[in-house]
């Protein structure tokens, strides 16, 4: 709900300032080694066969997008936008990079860093947990006490999820549901990642306390697999009513869950998605990244 709110929150695009601006701005060459990254930057830098083609587009065509960073406390720059294609060209050999310096006070910094990483093709669950958990929090600072002729502003943490998810299109309540996963331990956050436990079972499993989840890890460990949705909900349920012991988490652990249907792809029905130089590896990764979209639109689906 936006009506009556007076938040005067700037966009990734409008942080970039007018076109007269930004044909006036300068970019100059900065060393690599003045350039340090964000302070707690919720966006891994992988070096996995995304990185190498960017690489090489590096070696090919140089950097054709600035990085943005700011001016650093300690000397150098803080990057903003651009930490993927700092570590690409250091991996290229490369000793300098374009950059544009913005003085930007720190949430406004957050804000342009979450809003230029959102914009990448693949982001791990964790990475936009982290980056929402961010954004809503400078958004709150920027919004700052409540003025007389808007005395609302943002209101609970729903109202201002649902004006983020307005920049990011997805609903507030999606938008909360990631940022629970903050309070997931790191082994059960890297099997979200590794679409190895549900979104909506991390979310039951984020209301336990950290022991109860180490406990919840190392049944996963046991019995080799991750609980359901309906296991999930039923160990926050005895979470909540403060029975949830070792011993009960193993036990819904250890209880049969209904058959799954396995549906296999042959290689000549996918062959003619993808172009010849695809490896089984590069197809099956764009699958998972197709499905995990779709998923995520039925999930805002049916929340509306």
């Amino acid at each position: 709900m936006s009506n009556g709110l007076n938040i005067s929150l700037k966009s990734y695009d409008s942080i970039f300032q007018s076109e007269e601006q930004r044909n006036t701005e300068e970019i100059k060459p900065v060393p690599i080694s003045e350039l340090k990254p964000f302070t707690e930057q919720p966006f891994k830098v992988k070096l996995d066969e995304d990185m190498d083609a960017l690489v090489e587009s590096i070696k090919q065509c140089g950097v054709l997008t600035p990085v943005i960073a700011r001016p650093h406390k300690d000397g150098g720059y803080e990057i903003l936008s651009g930490h993927r294609r700092v570590k690409a060209c250091e991996l290229a050999g490369i000793t300098d990079i374009p950059v544009v310096v913005k003085n930007l006070d720190d949430d406004t910094a957050t804000i342009l860093l979450v809003d230029s990483n959102l914009q990448r093709e693949h982001i791990l669950p964790s990475e936009k947990a982290f980056a929402y958990q961010m954004k809503l929090e400078a958004m709150k600072r920027k919004a700052g006490r409540p003025s007389k002729e808007n005395p609302r502003q943002i209101v609970g943490n729903l109202e201002s999820a649902d004006i983020l998810g307005q920049d990011t299109g997805e609903s507030g309540r999606q938008i909360q549901r990631y940022i629970r996963l903050t309070n997931l331990i790191d082994p059960i956050l890297d099997m979200v990642d590794n679409n190895q436990i549900a979104m909506n079972a991390a979310v039951e499993i984020s209301y336990l306390g950290s022991k109860e989840q180490a406990a919840v890890m190392q049944s996963i460990e046991k019995e080799e697999t991750s609980p359901s949705i309906a296991q999930a909900r039923k160990m926050r349920q005895f979470h909540q009513e403060g029975k949830l012991s070792d011993t009960v988490i193993e036990s819904i652990m250890m209880e049969q869950k209904p058959e799954t249907v396995k549906i296999t792809l042959g290689e000549d029905k996918l062959k003619k998605y993808f172009p010849k130089s695809y490896s089984k590896a590069k197809m099956e990764e764009i699958i998972l990244k197709l499905l995990d979209k779709w998923r995520r639109q039925r999930e805002n689906e049916m929340e509306r």
